[in-house]
């Protein structure tokens, strides 16, 4: 069963999708959580410290769809193709959840999650790093920086979903899954390994 907390962070996101975070009110997430004042302010001092524990929740959500979209069987092409549908398929399929992170959510109030934040990209970063490391070792992955990795991998996707999150494009992102795919592979997988026939991306 849902705990009062897990009603109140279901509200919070509800209403700070709705409304954004400014707009958003206590009093909002209170009623749409049907909740008492006493019991938001056991769990949560501020709508910005609910705000900011909203954040760590869902990011170790999306966290959580990504390392597992690979594992040590997966080469290098199928690991990267993997990689950027878990990246579509968390957005489209979490649409509510992905907005909340990557369009509404604001530095200035995630300041006092910021060290929890390292902990959690450190700990996705570690996870992939299993599955890349020895494909960088064995050639067939280019040798980079894990950000400058994600960056190439995650980044291009980000301009589709970014602008199908905001409305600006209602085109479902996965369309694009085949072209983002082939762009990453030409980017992060070793010209050799490219040519290699019988892996499946």
């Amino acid at each position: 069963m849902a705990t009062a907390r897990d009603d109140l962070l279901a509200a919070g996101l509800a209403v700070f999708d709705r409304d954004g975070f400014e707009g958003a009110t206590v009093a909002a997430i209170r009623t749409r959580a049907r909740a008492s004042n006493g019991s938001f302010f056991h769990f949560f001092g501020s709508k910005k410290e609910l705000a900011g524990t909203l954040f760590l929740e869902i990011l170790a959500r999306y966290h959580a769809a990504i390392v597992a979209a690979v594992d040590e069987s997966c080469g290098a092409r199928e690991g990267v193709a993997r990689l950027i549908r878990a990246h579509l398929d968390w957005v489209v399929n979490s649409r509510r959840e992905a907005r909340y992170l990557f369009e509404i959510s604001r530095s200035e109030w995630t300041e006092k999650v910021r060290g929890a934040q390292r902990t959690q990209n450190s700990r996705l970063a570690e996870a992939v790093e299993r599955w890349r490391a020895p494909l960088v070792e064995r050639g067939e992955l280019l040798p980079m920086t894990s950000s400058v990795f994600f960056s190439q991998i995650i980044g291009p996707a980000q301009i589709f979903c970014r602008a199908w999150l905001s409305g600006r494009d209602r085109t479902d992102p996965r369309e694009q899954a085949e072209i983002l795919i082939a762009c990453a592979i030409r980017a992060v997988v070793a010209p050799d390994a490219i040519q290699k026939t019988g892996e499946t991306a």
